[in-house]
């Protein structure tokens, strides 16, 4: 049988996918009985649930209603829309109803406290929104308050990150939008867009059939509960709209997306250090739209002019990227975390990855993973026949390229598991140990295509949507 590029797997797959499914439980379960005897006998590991930073506390509120309606909509009609609506119509209505659950699932826990206030605690970047009334002066004394033992050191997240990060916060209150509630809605508004960025890389690389068939598991993702108010669902969206104007300018005509590409990847390092990492997945786009490249040379230039905007403007400005970073690490190692046990941490936060994408992300690695295989099977049998070295063989036949025999399934792979090659490294650098849940939302975004290729959809976002309900509704979660 011969199946279409944009189809799932064969149908012994189901079972396979369940096993997935079921190891993903495991080892969750794992992260949570290993992470409460660790807490309850040493105390280091800083969470009160872990592997994620909460507490337990059944409650309901004014987004319970609203989140389960969203549910029930995106269950019942989101695979059909997205196979029959118009390009252009499905990309504001993804954007819109991921809107709508991000925000229903932050109100569960009420205004106040889901959205006004996450961003105005002793740890958040709207704690030092007075300190940059001059900003070019904030900008070159910003490595002087890094370490705890320096001169009024900055707060946890602000010194966390560089300080493009800040300055997000630091603008909205310039243009009167000041306080929580602007903030917080400005991260659920802008941090929605993150969906439409990927479906737009996703049909630019892998086809639009697999891109429609993502939508709904990009709407219904679990890493909603964390990106309700959460500044790391801010920098999800800049990360990913640099990725997919990327992917717009390798398979289009125009040079220009390959510069505002630059400028937004310039900018994504300037919102967060560990983002540097996202450069797999831009690789993945540039290896993926290759022949694109080769047709117009002017588009590596570009991006590269593009991406020197950011960084020197910062470094004319009086910021040191580098000497940024290095602080935060003998900061982290100071006490900020660097507390926490590596060897818990290194298999707890993929644990956390799993709550945050979903038993169907898990489900649609295993499929990822499938399809490589086979295509690297499929090469080896190919390359055997064109060598004369198999029974393949075929007179005057040429040893076919990567872009013949990759299909619209394998390119999606191949971007998936850049994704989680740039994931794994965070985890493994140990700069990430705990609240991965939001940290790594950027990266998490770029697994959930993967759902794209398993059958029955409807089964797996009923799955996704439960799972966020659970975790909402049970949980008092710190983002």
């Amino acid at each position: 049988m011969i199946h279409s590029p944009s189809s799932p797997a064969p149908s012994r797959g189901p079972r396979r996918d369940r096993y997935a499914a079921g190891a993903a439980v495991l080892l969750v379960a794992a992260a949570v009985l290993v992470g409460r005897r660790i807490e309850e006998t040493s105390h280091t590991l800083f969470v009160d649930w872990p592997p994620l930073l909460a507490s337990w506390g059944p409650h309901a509120g004014p987004g319970t209603p609203a989140a389960v309606l969203v549910a029930v909509a995106v269950v019942a009609y989101g695979p059909s829309l997205a196979a029959r609506l118009p390009w252009r119509a499905l990309l504001p209505l993804a954007w819109g109803a991921a809107t709508a659950w991000i925000l229903s699932l932050a109100l569960v826990d009420g205004w106040h406290r889901g959205v006004a206030v996450r961003l105005t605690t002793r740890y958040e970047y709207l704690q030092v929104v007075d300190r940059f009334h001059d900003i070019p002066a904030a900008l070159r004394g910003f490595t002087g308050h890094i370490l705890l033992d320096s001169p009024d050191p900055w707060p946890a997240h602000v010194v966390g990150h560089p300080p493009a990060a800040t300055l997000t916060f630091v603008l909205l209150d310039r243009i009167g939008l000041r306080g929580g509630g602007w903030a917080g809605m400005w991260c659920v508004v802008a941090g929605a867009t993150a969906c439409v960025a990927v479906l737009v890389t996703v049909r630019a690389l892998a086809g639009e059939a697999l891109a429609r068939r993502a939508a709904p598991f990009l709407v219904l993702a679990p890493a909603a509960v964390w990106m309700g108010t959460s500044a790391d669902a801010w920098f999800a969206a800049v990360a990913a709209w640099a990725v997919a104007l990327l992917a717009l300018a390798v398979t289009g005509r125009s040079p220009g997306w390959a510069g505002a590409s630059g400028l937004l990847f310039g900018l994504t390092c300037y919102l967060s250090y560990g983002l540097t990492l996202v450069a797999a997945i831009a690789a993945a786009v540039l290896v993926l739209g290759r022949s694109g490249i080769r047709e117009r040379p002017v588009l590596l230039p570009a991006l590269a002019a593009g991406l020197a905007v950011v960084p020197a403007a910062f470094t004319v400005a009086g910021f040191d990227w580098w000497e940024g970073y290095r602080l935060l690490v003998t900061r982290y190692h100071q006490g900020a975390g660097g507390i926490r046990p590596y060897g818990y941490w290194v298999w707890a936060n993929p644990a956390c990855a799993v709550l945050v994408t979903g038993l169907a992300t898990a489900a649609g690695l295993r499929r990822t993973a499938a399809v490589l295989l086979a295509h690297r099977d499929a090469w080896s049998v190919r390359a055997r026949g064109s060598s004369g070295r198999g029974p393949g063989r075929t007179r005057g036949a040429s040893r076919p390229g990567p872009g013949r025999a990759r299909g619209a399934t394998t390119r999606l792979a191949f971007l998936v598991s850049a994704a989680l090659l740039a994931l794994l490294a965070a985890d493994l650098s140990g700069m990430s140990k705990a609240e991965t849940e939001r940290i790594w939302l950027p990266f998490a975004v770029w697994l959930l295509p993967a759902c794209a290729l398993l059958p029955r959809p409807r089964a797996w976002l009923v799955a996704q949507a439960l799972l966020a309900l659970l975790l909402n509704h049970l949980l008092r979660t710190g983002w």
